[in-house]
């Protein structure tokens, strides 16, 4: 058994001693920090991972002593699943596994952010929309007319920009949607696991749109839905690809089930475990039929990367989407407590995301805390503008999932409000970071690049798209060391610089870059930094900027 981590294994728990229970208590708050809030015991399993199994009445009783080591804690329990077990022994032994949660203190709820992709038409709006309203869809789109931001999106049917989608599970495992006219605030405020779905494009002509998705938003997991019906065609290569460039790890959904076949359904799962395991994905896909699978799903899926869950479900008759929500109510965060303190005590920087106006409020920007805190009435600076200087602002309220909140966490996403900051200084893949912090700025880069596919050969003089988180600007290639060209495939040192105007990068930070049919992936290896006297911060008050 680990020491750290979030699963517990207890052999039985049946009338401890007072000291004995205290010192369970702890050790449940342990593996609860571990998990950030969740936690997984596995009653009647010795500690070297032996099932031994317990007699109804043990089980009763340790069910019971769990109860309460929870309500200690201020967690709540639910059984994922019962199992017998064969042990030498008249008499029926069984195993339980329970997920203890409990909304941490210093937070409203755990987190967890889902990119979704797919091919174009192959239902990934409509199955968010079945997920977050609790209705199912009547066949011909009813579902996801909630989720369009622009006309039209509803006219064709077809998503165009990044949309948000919440999905609250409350600490007995419950599903908390819009259904019964819930309010985002109320989703909110009942539920202590918050998924949010980011729905992106499926067309090939908003793929820029899609990779900016993935690469600001830092996604936690994807989604890659594919239509039972057509199979693996148009983007869901390229989306697969992209998942597996930036290294988020993804399940799949085979949805529309009800519009064909077993035999189509099991077609395109053969299909899909085909292209799994091949060389370059090296994946092991996990078919989920059953509640029990979809648990184990979610633990296997957490702990090794290389385990792909596919689901088949369907949106119109409702079949197997609970095996999904019960995957994710159990899926675990990626990062455990330790790593997201370590991010804490770091300087603030805030990625810009995107921009709006809202009226009487001012400037608001949204985006991802990469690193540190950020707090209402926080004086921070944002840049670099196209001349590489740093504007001073002052963030004045913060909103997290459409409610208001005080304190922003690192890997948090939020909206903060500007006040009166001058809305055409900002620009997407702008950075806030705190004064003190003295931000490195460049406007030539050195990467090291994996060519992933280009018609002819690679050269001095191209141009091409560079996305680096939350940047995203036309680059030329200066130089190539070492080589006069790149074919595909190749792998080489490649000197970028940006057309228009200097960005803030870091080393180390992943790259992927498009022109037409070329793609490459890399990530920065060095750059060669504007000094900061030069892009000194811009203390002049120009038009909308605040005094101090």
């Amino acid at each position: 058994q680990a020491e750290d981590g979030n699963i517990e294994y207890k052999l039985k728990l049946v009338n401890p001693s007072q000291y004995r229970f205290e010192h369970l208590v702890t050790q449940m708050k342990w593996r609860l920090q571990e998990g950030r809030g969740e936690a997984v015991y596995q009653i009647g399993v010795e500690d070297n991972g032996l099932l031994v199994g317990l007699s109804e009445e043990e089980m009763r009783a340790s069910l019971k002593t769990l109860r309460r080591m929870a309500e200690k804690v201020g967690a709540d329990i639910t059984v994922l699943r019962e199992r017998e077990v064969d042990y030498d022994s008249d008499v029926p032994r069984k195993i339980t596994e329970v997920l203890v949660r409990k909304v941490p203190d210093n937070q409203q709820f755990l987190d967890l952010r889902v990119a979704v992709l797919g091919n174009v038409d192959s239902g990934k709006s409509t199955l968010l929309g079945v997920l977050t309203q609790g209705e199912l869809d009547n066949g011909r789109g009813r579902a996801r007319l909630n989720l369009f931001r622009h006309l039209h999106e509803i006219q064709s049917g077809r998503t165009s920009s990044i949309s948000f989608e919440i999905l609250g599970f409350n600490s007995k495992g419950e599903v908390v949607n819009y259904s019964d006219s819930r309010t985002a605030e109320e989703i909110c405020e009942s539920s202590s696991k918050m998924i949010t779905f980011i729905d992106l494009a499926g067309h090939h002509k908003y793929l820029k749109t899609t990779i900016f998705g993935l690469t600001s938003y830092c996604p936690d997991f994807a989604m890659l839905v594919v239509s039972a019906n057509t199979g693996i065609a148009g983007t869901t290569r390229e989306h697969l690809g992209l998942a597996m460039a930036l290294k988020v790890p993804f399940f799949i959904v085979i949805s529309k089930v009800d519009l064909c076949s077993k035999a189509t359904v099991e077609r395109t799962v053969k299909q899909l475990e085909r292209i799994l395991k091949q060389p370059g994905c090296n994946k092991l896909p996990l078919l989920v039929n059953s509640d029990d699978d979809a648990v184990t799903a979610a633990q296997q899926f957490a702990q090794s990367p290389n385990i792909t869950p596919i689901f088949t479900l369907s949106s119109v008759s409702g079949e197997n989407l609970d095996l999904l929500k019960v995957f994710l109510n159990i899926l675990p965060p990626l990062t455990n407590c330790k790593e997201q303190e370590e991010l804490m005590q770091q300087l603030t920087e805030f990625q810009v995301d995107e921009i709006y106006t809202v009226p009487e409020v001012g400037t608001v920007v949204g985006g991802t805390l990469s690193s540190g805190i950020c707090r209402e009435g926080e004086n921070l600076v944002v840049g670099p503008t196209d001349d590489g200087k740093f504007l001073r602002l002052k963030v004045c309220s913060i909103q997290r999932n459409r409610s208001a909140c005080r304190v922003l966490r690192a890997g948090q996403a939020a909206t903060l409000a500007l006040g009166p900051f001058d809305r055409s200084l900002l620009r997407k893949g702008m950075v806030m970071v705190s004064p003190e912090m003295n931000p490195t700025i460049c406007s030539v880069f050195e990467a090291e690049i994996v060519l992933l596919f280009h018609a002819t050969t690679f050269r001095k003089g191209f141009q091409v798209t560079v996305h680096v988180g939350n940047v995203r600007q036309t680059a030329i290639v200066e130089k190539i060391h070492g080589k006069d060209k790149l074919r595909t495939g190749e792998k080489a040192v490649v000197r970028f610089r940006f057309i228009k105007h200097p960005e803030y990068l870091k080393i180390g930070a992943k790259l992927l870059f498009r022109e037409g049919v070329t793609k490459g992936i890399g990530h920065v290896t060095d750059l060669q930094a504007i000094t900061t006297k030069e892009n000194g911060l811009e203390e002049s008050l120009g038009p909308g900027q605040l005094s101090f």
